[in-house]
């Protein structure tokens, strides 16, 4: 029994010692958490999406309650709805929220493209383009795998007749779509603007016809069409410069191939 006791009492006292030495480093070492985090954390919506600039909603609501300088308006999926919110949990003044919406900047379906092999493989854009680009004969158009769609939370993404589309009903501007793009074919602008080239193809004139007859030929006549002087041809395709755009859609009116769409 002693050979017992001589055995375990050295173990407990061992123990209680550890625990008393990791409960006060646990106080001493313990990292301060600002008492308004978990509010401000409940008012984001949780997406996840990064289009705030920060990784996640836990990353953007910590800068929000160590930063001040940190604007409460950069919840783009969370909207005005969201910012409100922040504002009156943090006691500052918030500015209106930019609402986003997700645009293809292609339009080279079934009917206008071909495909130049046929692909059997991986059903993933970014596994598709490792192979030449792509099934379809436009390098830089859209794969029509559905890579955005997979990653869109709000299944605002369908793939109709092999080119991706958003329904600006759906869309709430989380981005995640563009990053999921290969091609780089994505992008998010102001729910506001009404006009979008649905072209990516940098090739000249003659070889875009080649692969793809709504594909932008870089002829100009958008340029010399708008009077604001919001659109101009760089890299053999149309870019809209939309602090210059007024929505007038004066450029799709003269697009020779009918690339330049307005919503």
């Amino acid at each position: 029994m002693n050979e017992i006791l001589i055995a375990v009492i050295p173990v407990v006292i061992i123990g209680i010692v550890c625990g008393a030495v990791l409960a006060i480093a646990s106080k001493v070492m313990a990292v301060k958490e600002d008492e308004r985090f978990p509010a401000v954390r409940d008012c984001l919506p949780g997406a996840n999406c990064g289009a705030c600039g920060f990784a996640g909603c836990d990353g953007y609501a910590k800068a929000l309650c160590e930063d001040p300088s940190t604007p409460a308006n950069l919840c783009i999926p969370g909207a005005a709805g969201v910012a409100k919110q922040l504002g009156e949990v943090l006691g500052v003044e918030v500015a209106d929220v930019a609402a986003q919406k997700a645009v293809v900047h292609c339009s080279g379906s079934c009917g206008h493209t071909q495909d130049k092999v046929v692909y059997s493989g991986i059903e993933s854009c970014a596994a598709a383009k490792l192979l030449y680009g792509g099934k379809g004969s436009c390098t830089f158009g859209c794969l029509g795998l559905g890579d955005c769609a997979a990653v869109c939370p709000e299944n605002a993404i369908t793939i109709r007749d092999g080119v991706a589309c958003v329904s600006a009903a759906d869309c709430i501007g989380c981005g995640m779509c563009t990053k999921a793009c290969p091609n780089r074919l994505i992008a998010l602008l102001p729910a506001t603007e009404t006009v979008v080239v649905a072209c990516s193809n940098r090739d000249k004139g003659a070889a875009t016809r080649k692969v793809c007859d709504v594909g932008c030929i870089g002829c100009r006549k958008c340029e010399k069409a708008c009077p604001s002087g919001a659109i101009k041809v760089t890299g053999n395709v149309a870019r809209i410069d939309y602090e210059k755009c007024t929505g007038c859609g004066a450029c799709a009116e003269v697009c020779t191939t009918k690339c330049i769409v307005k919503r």
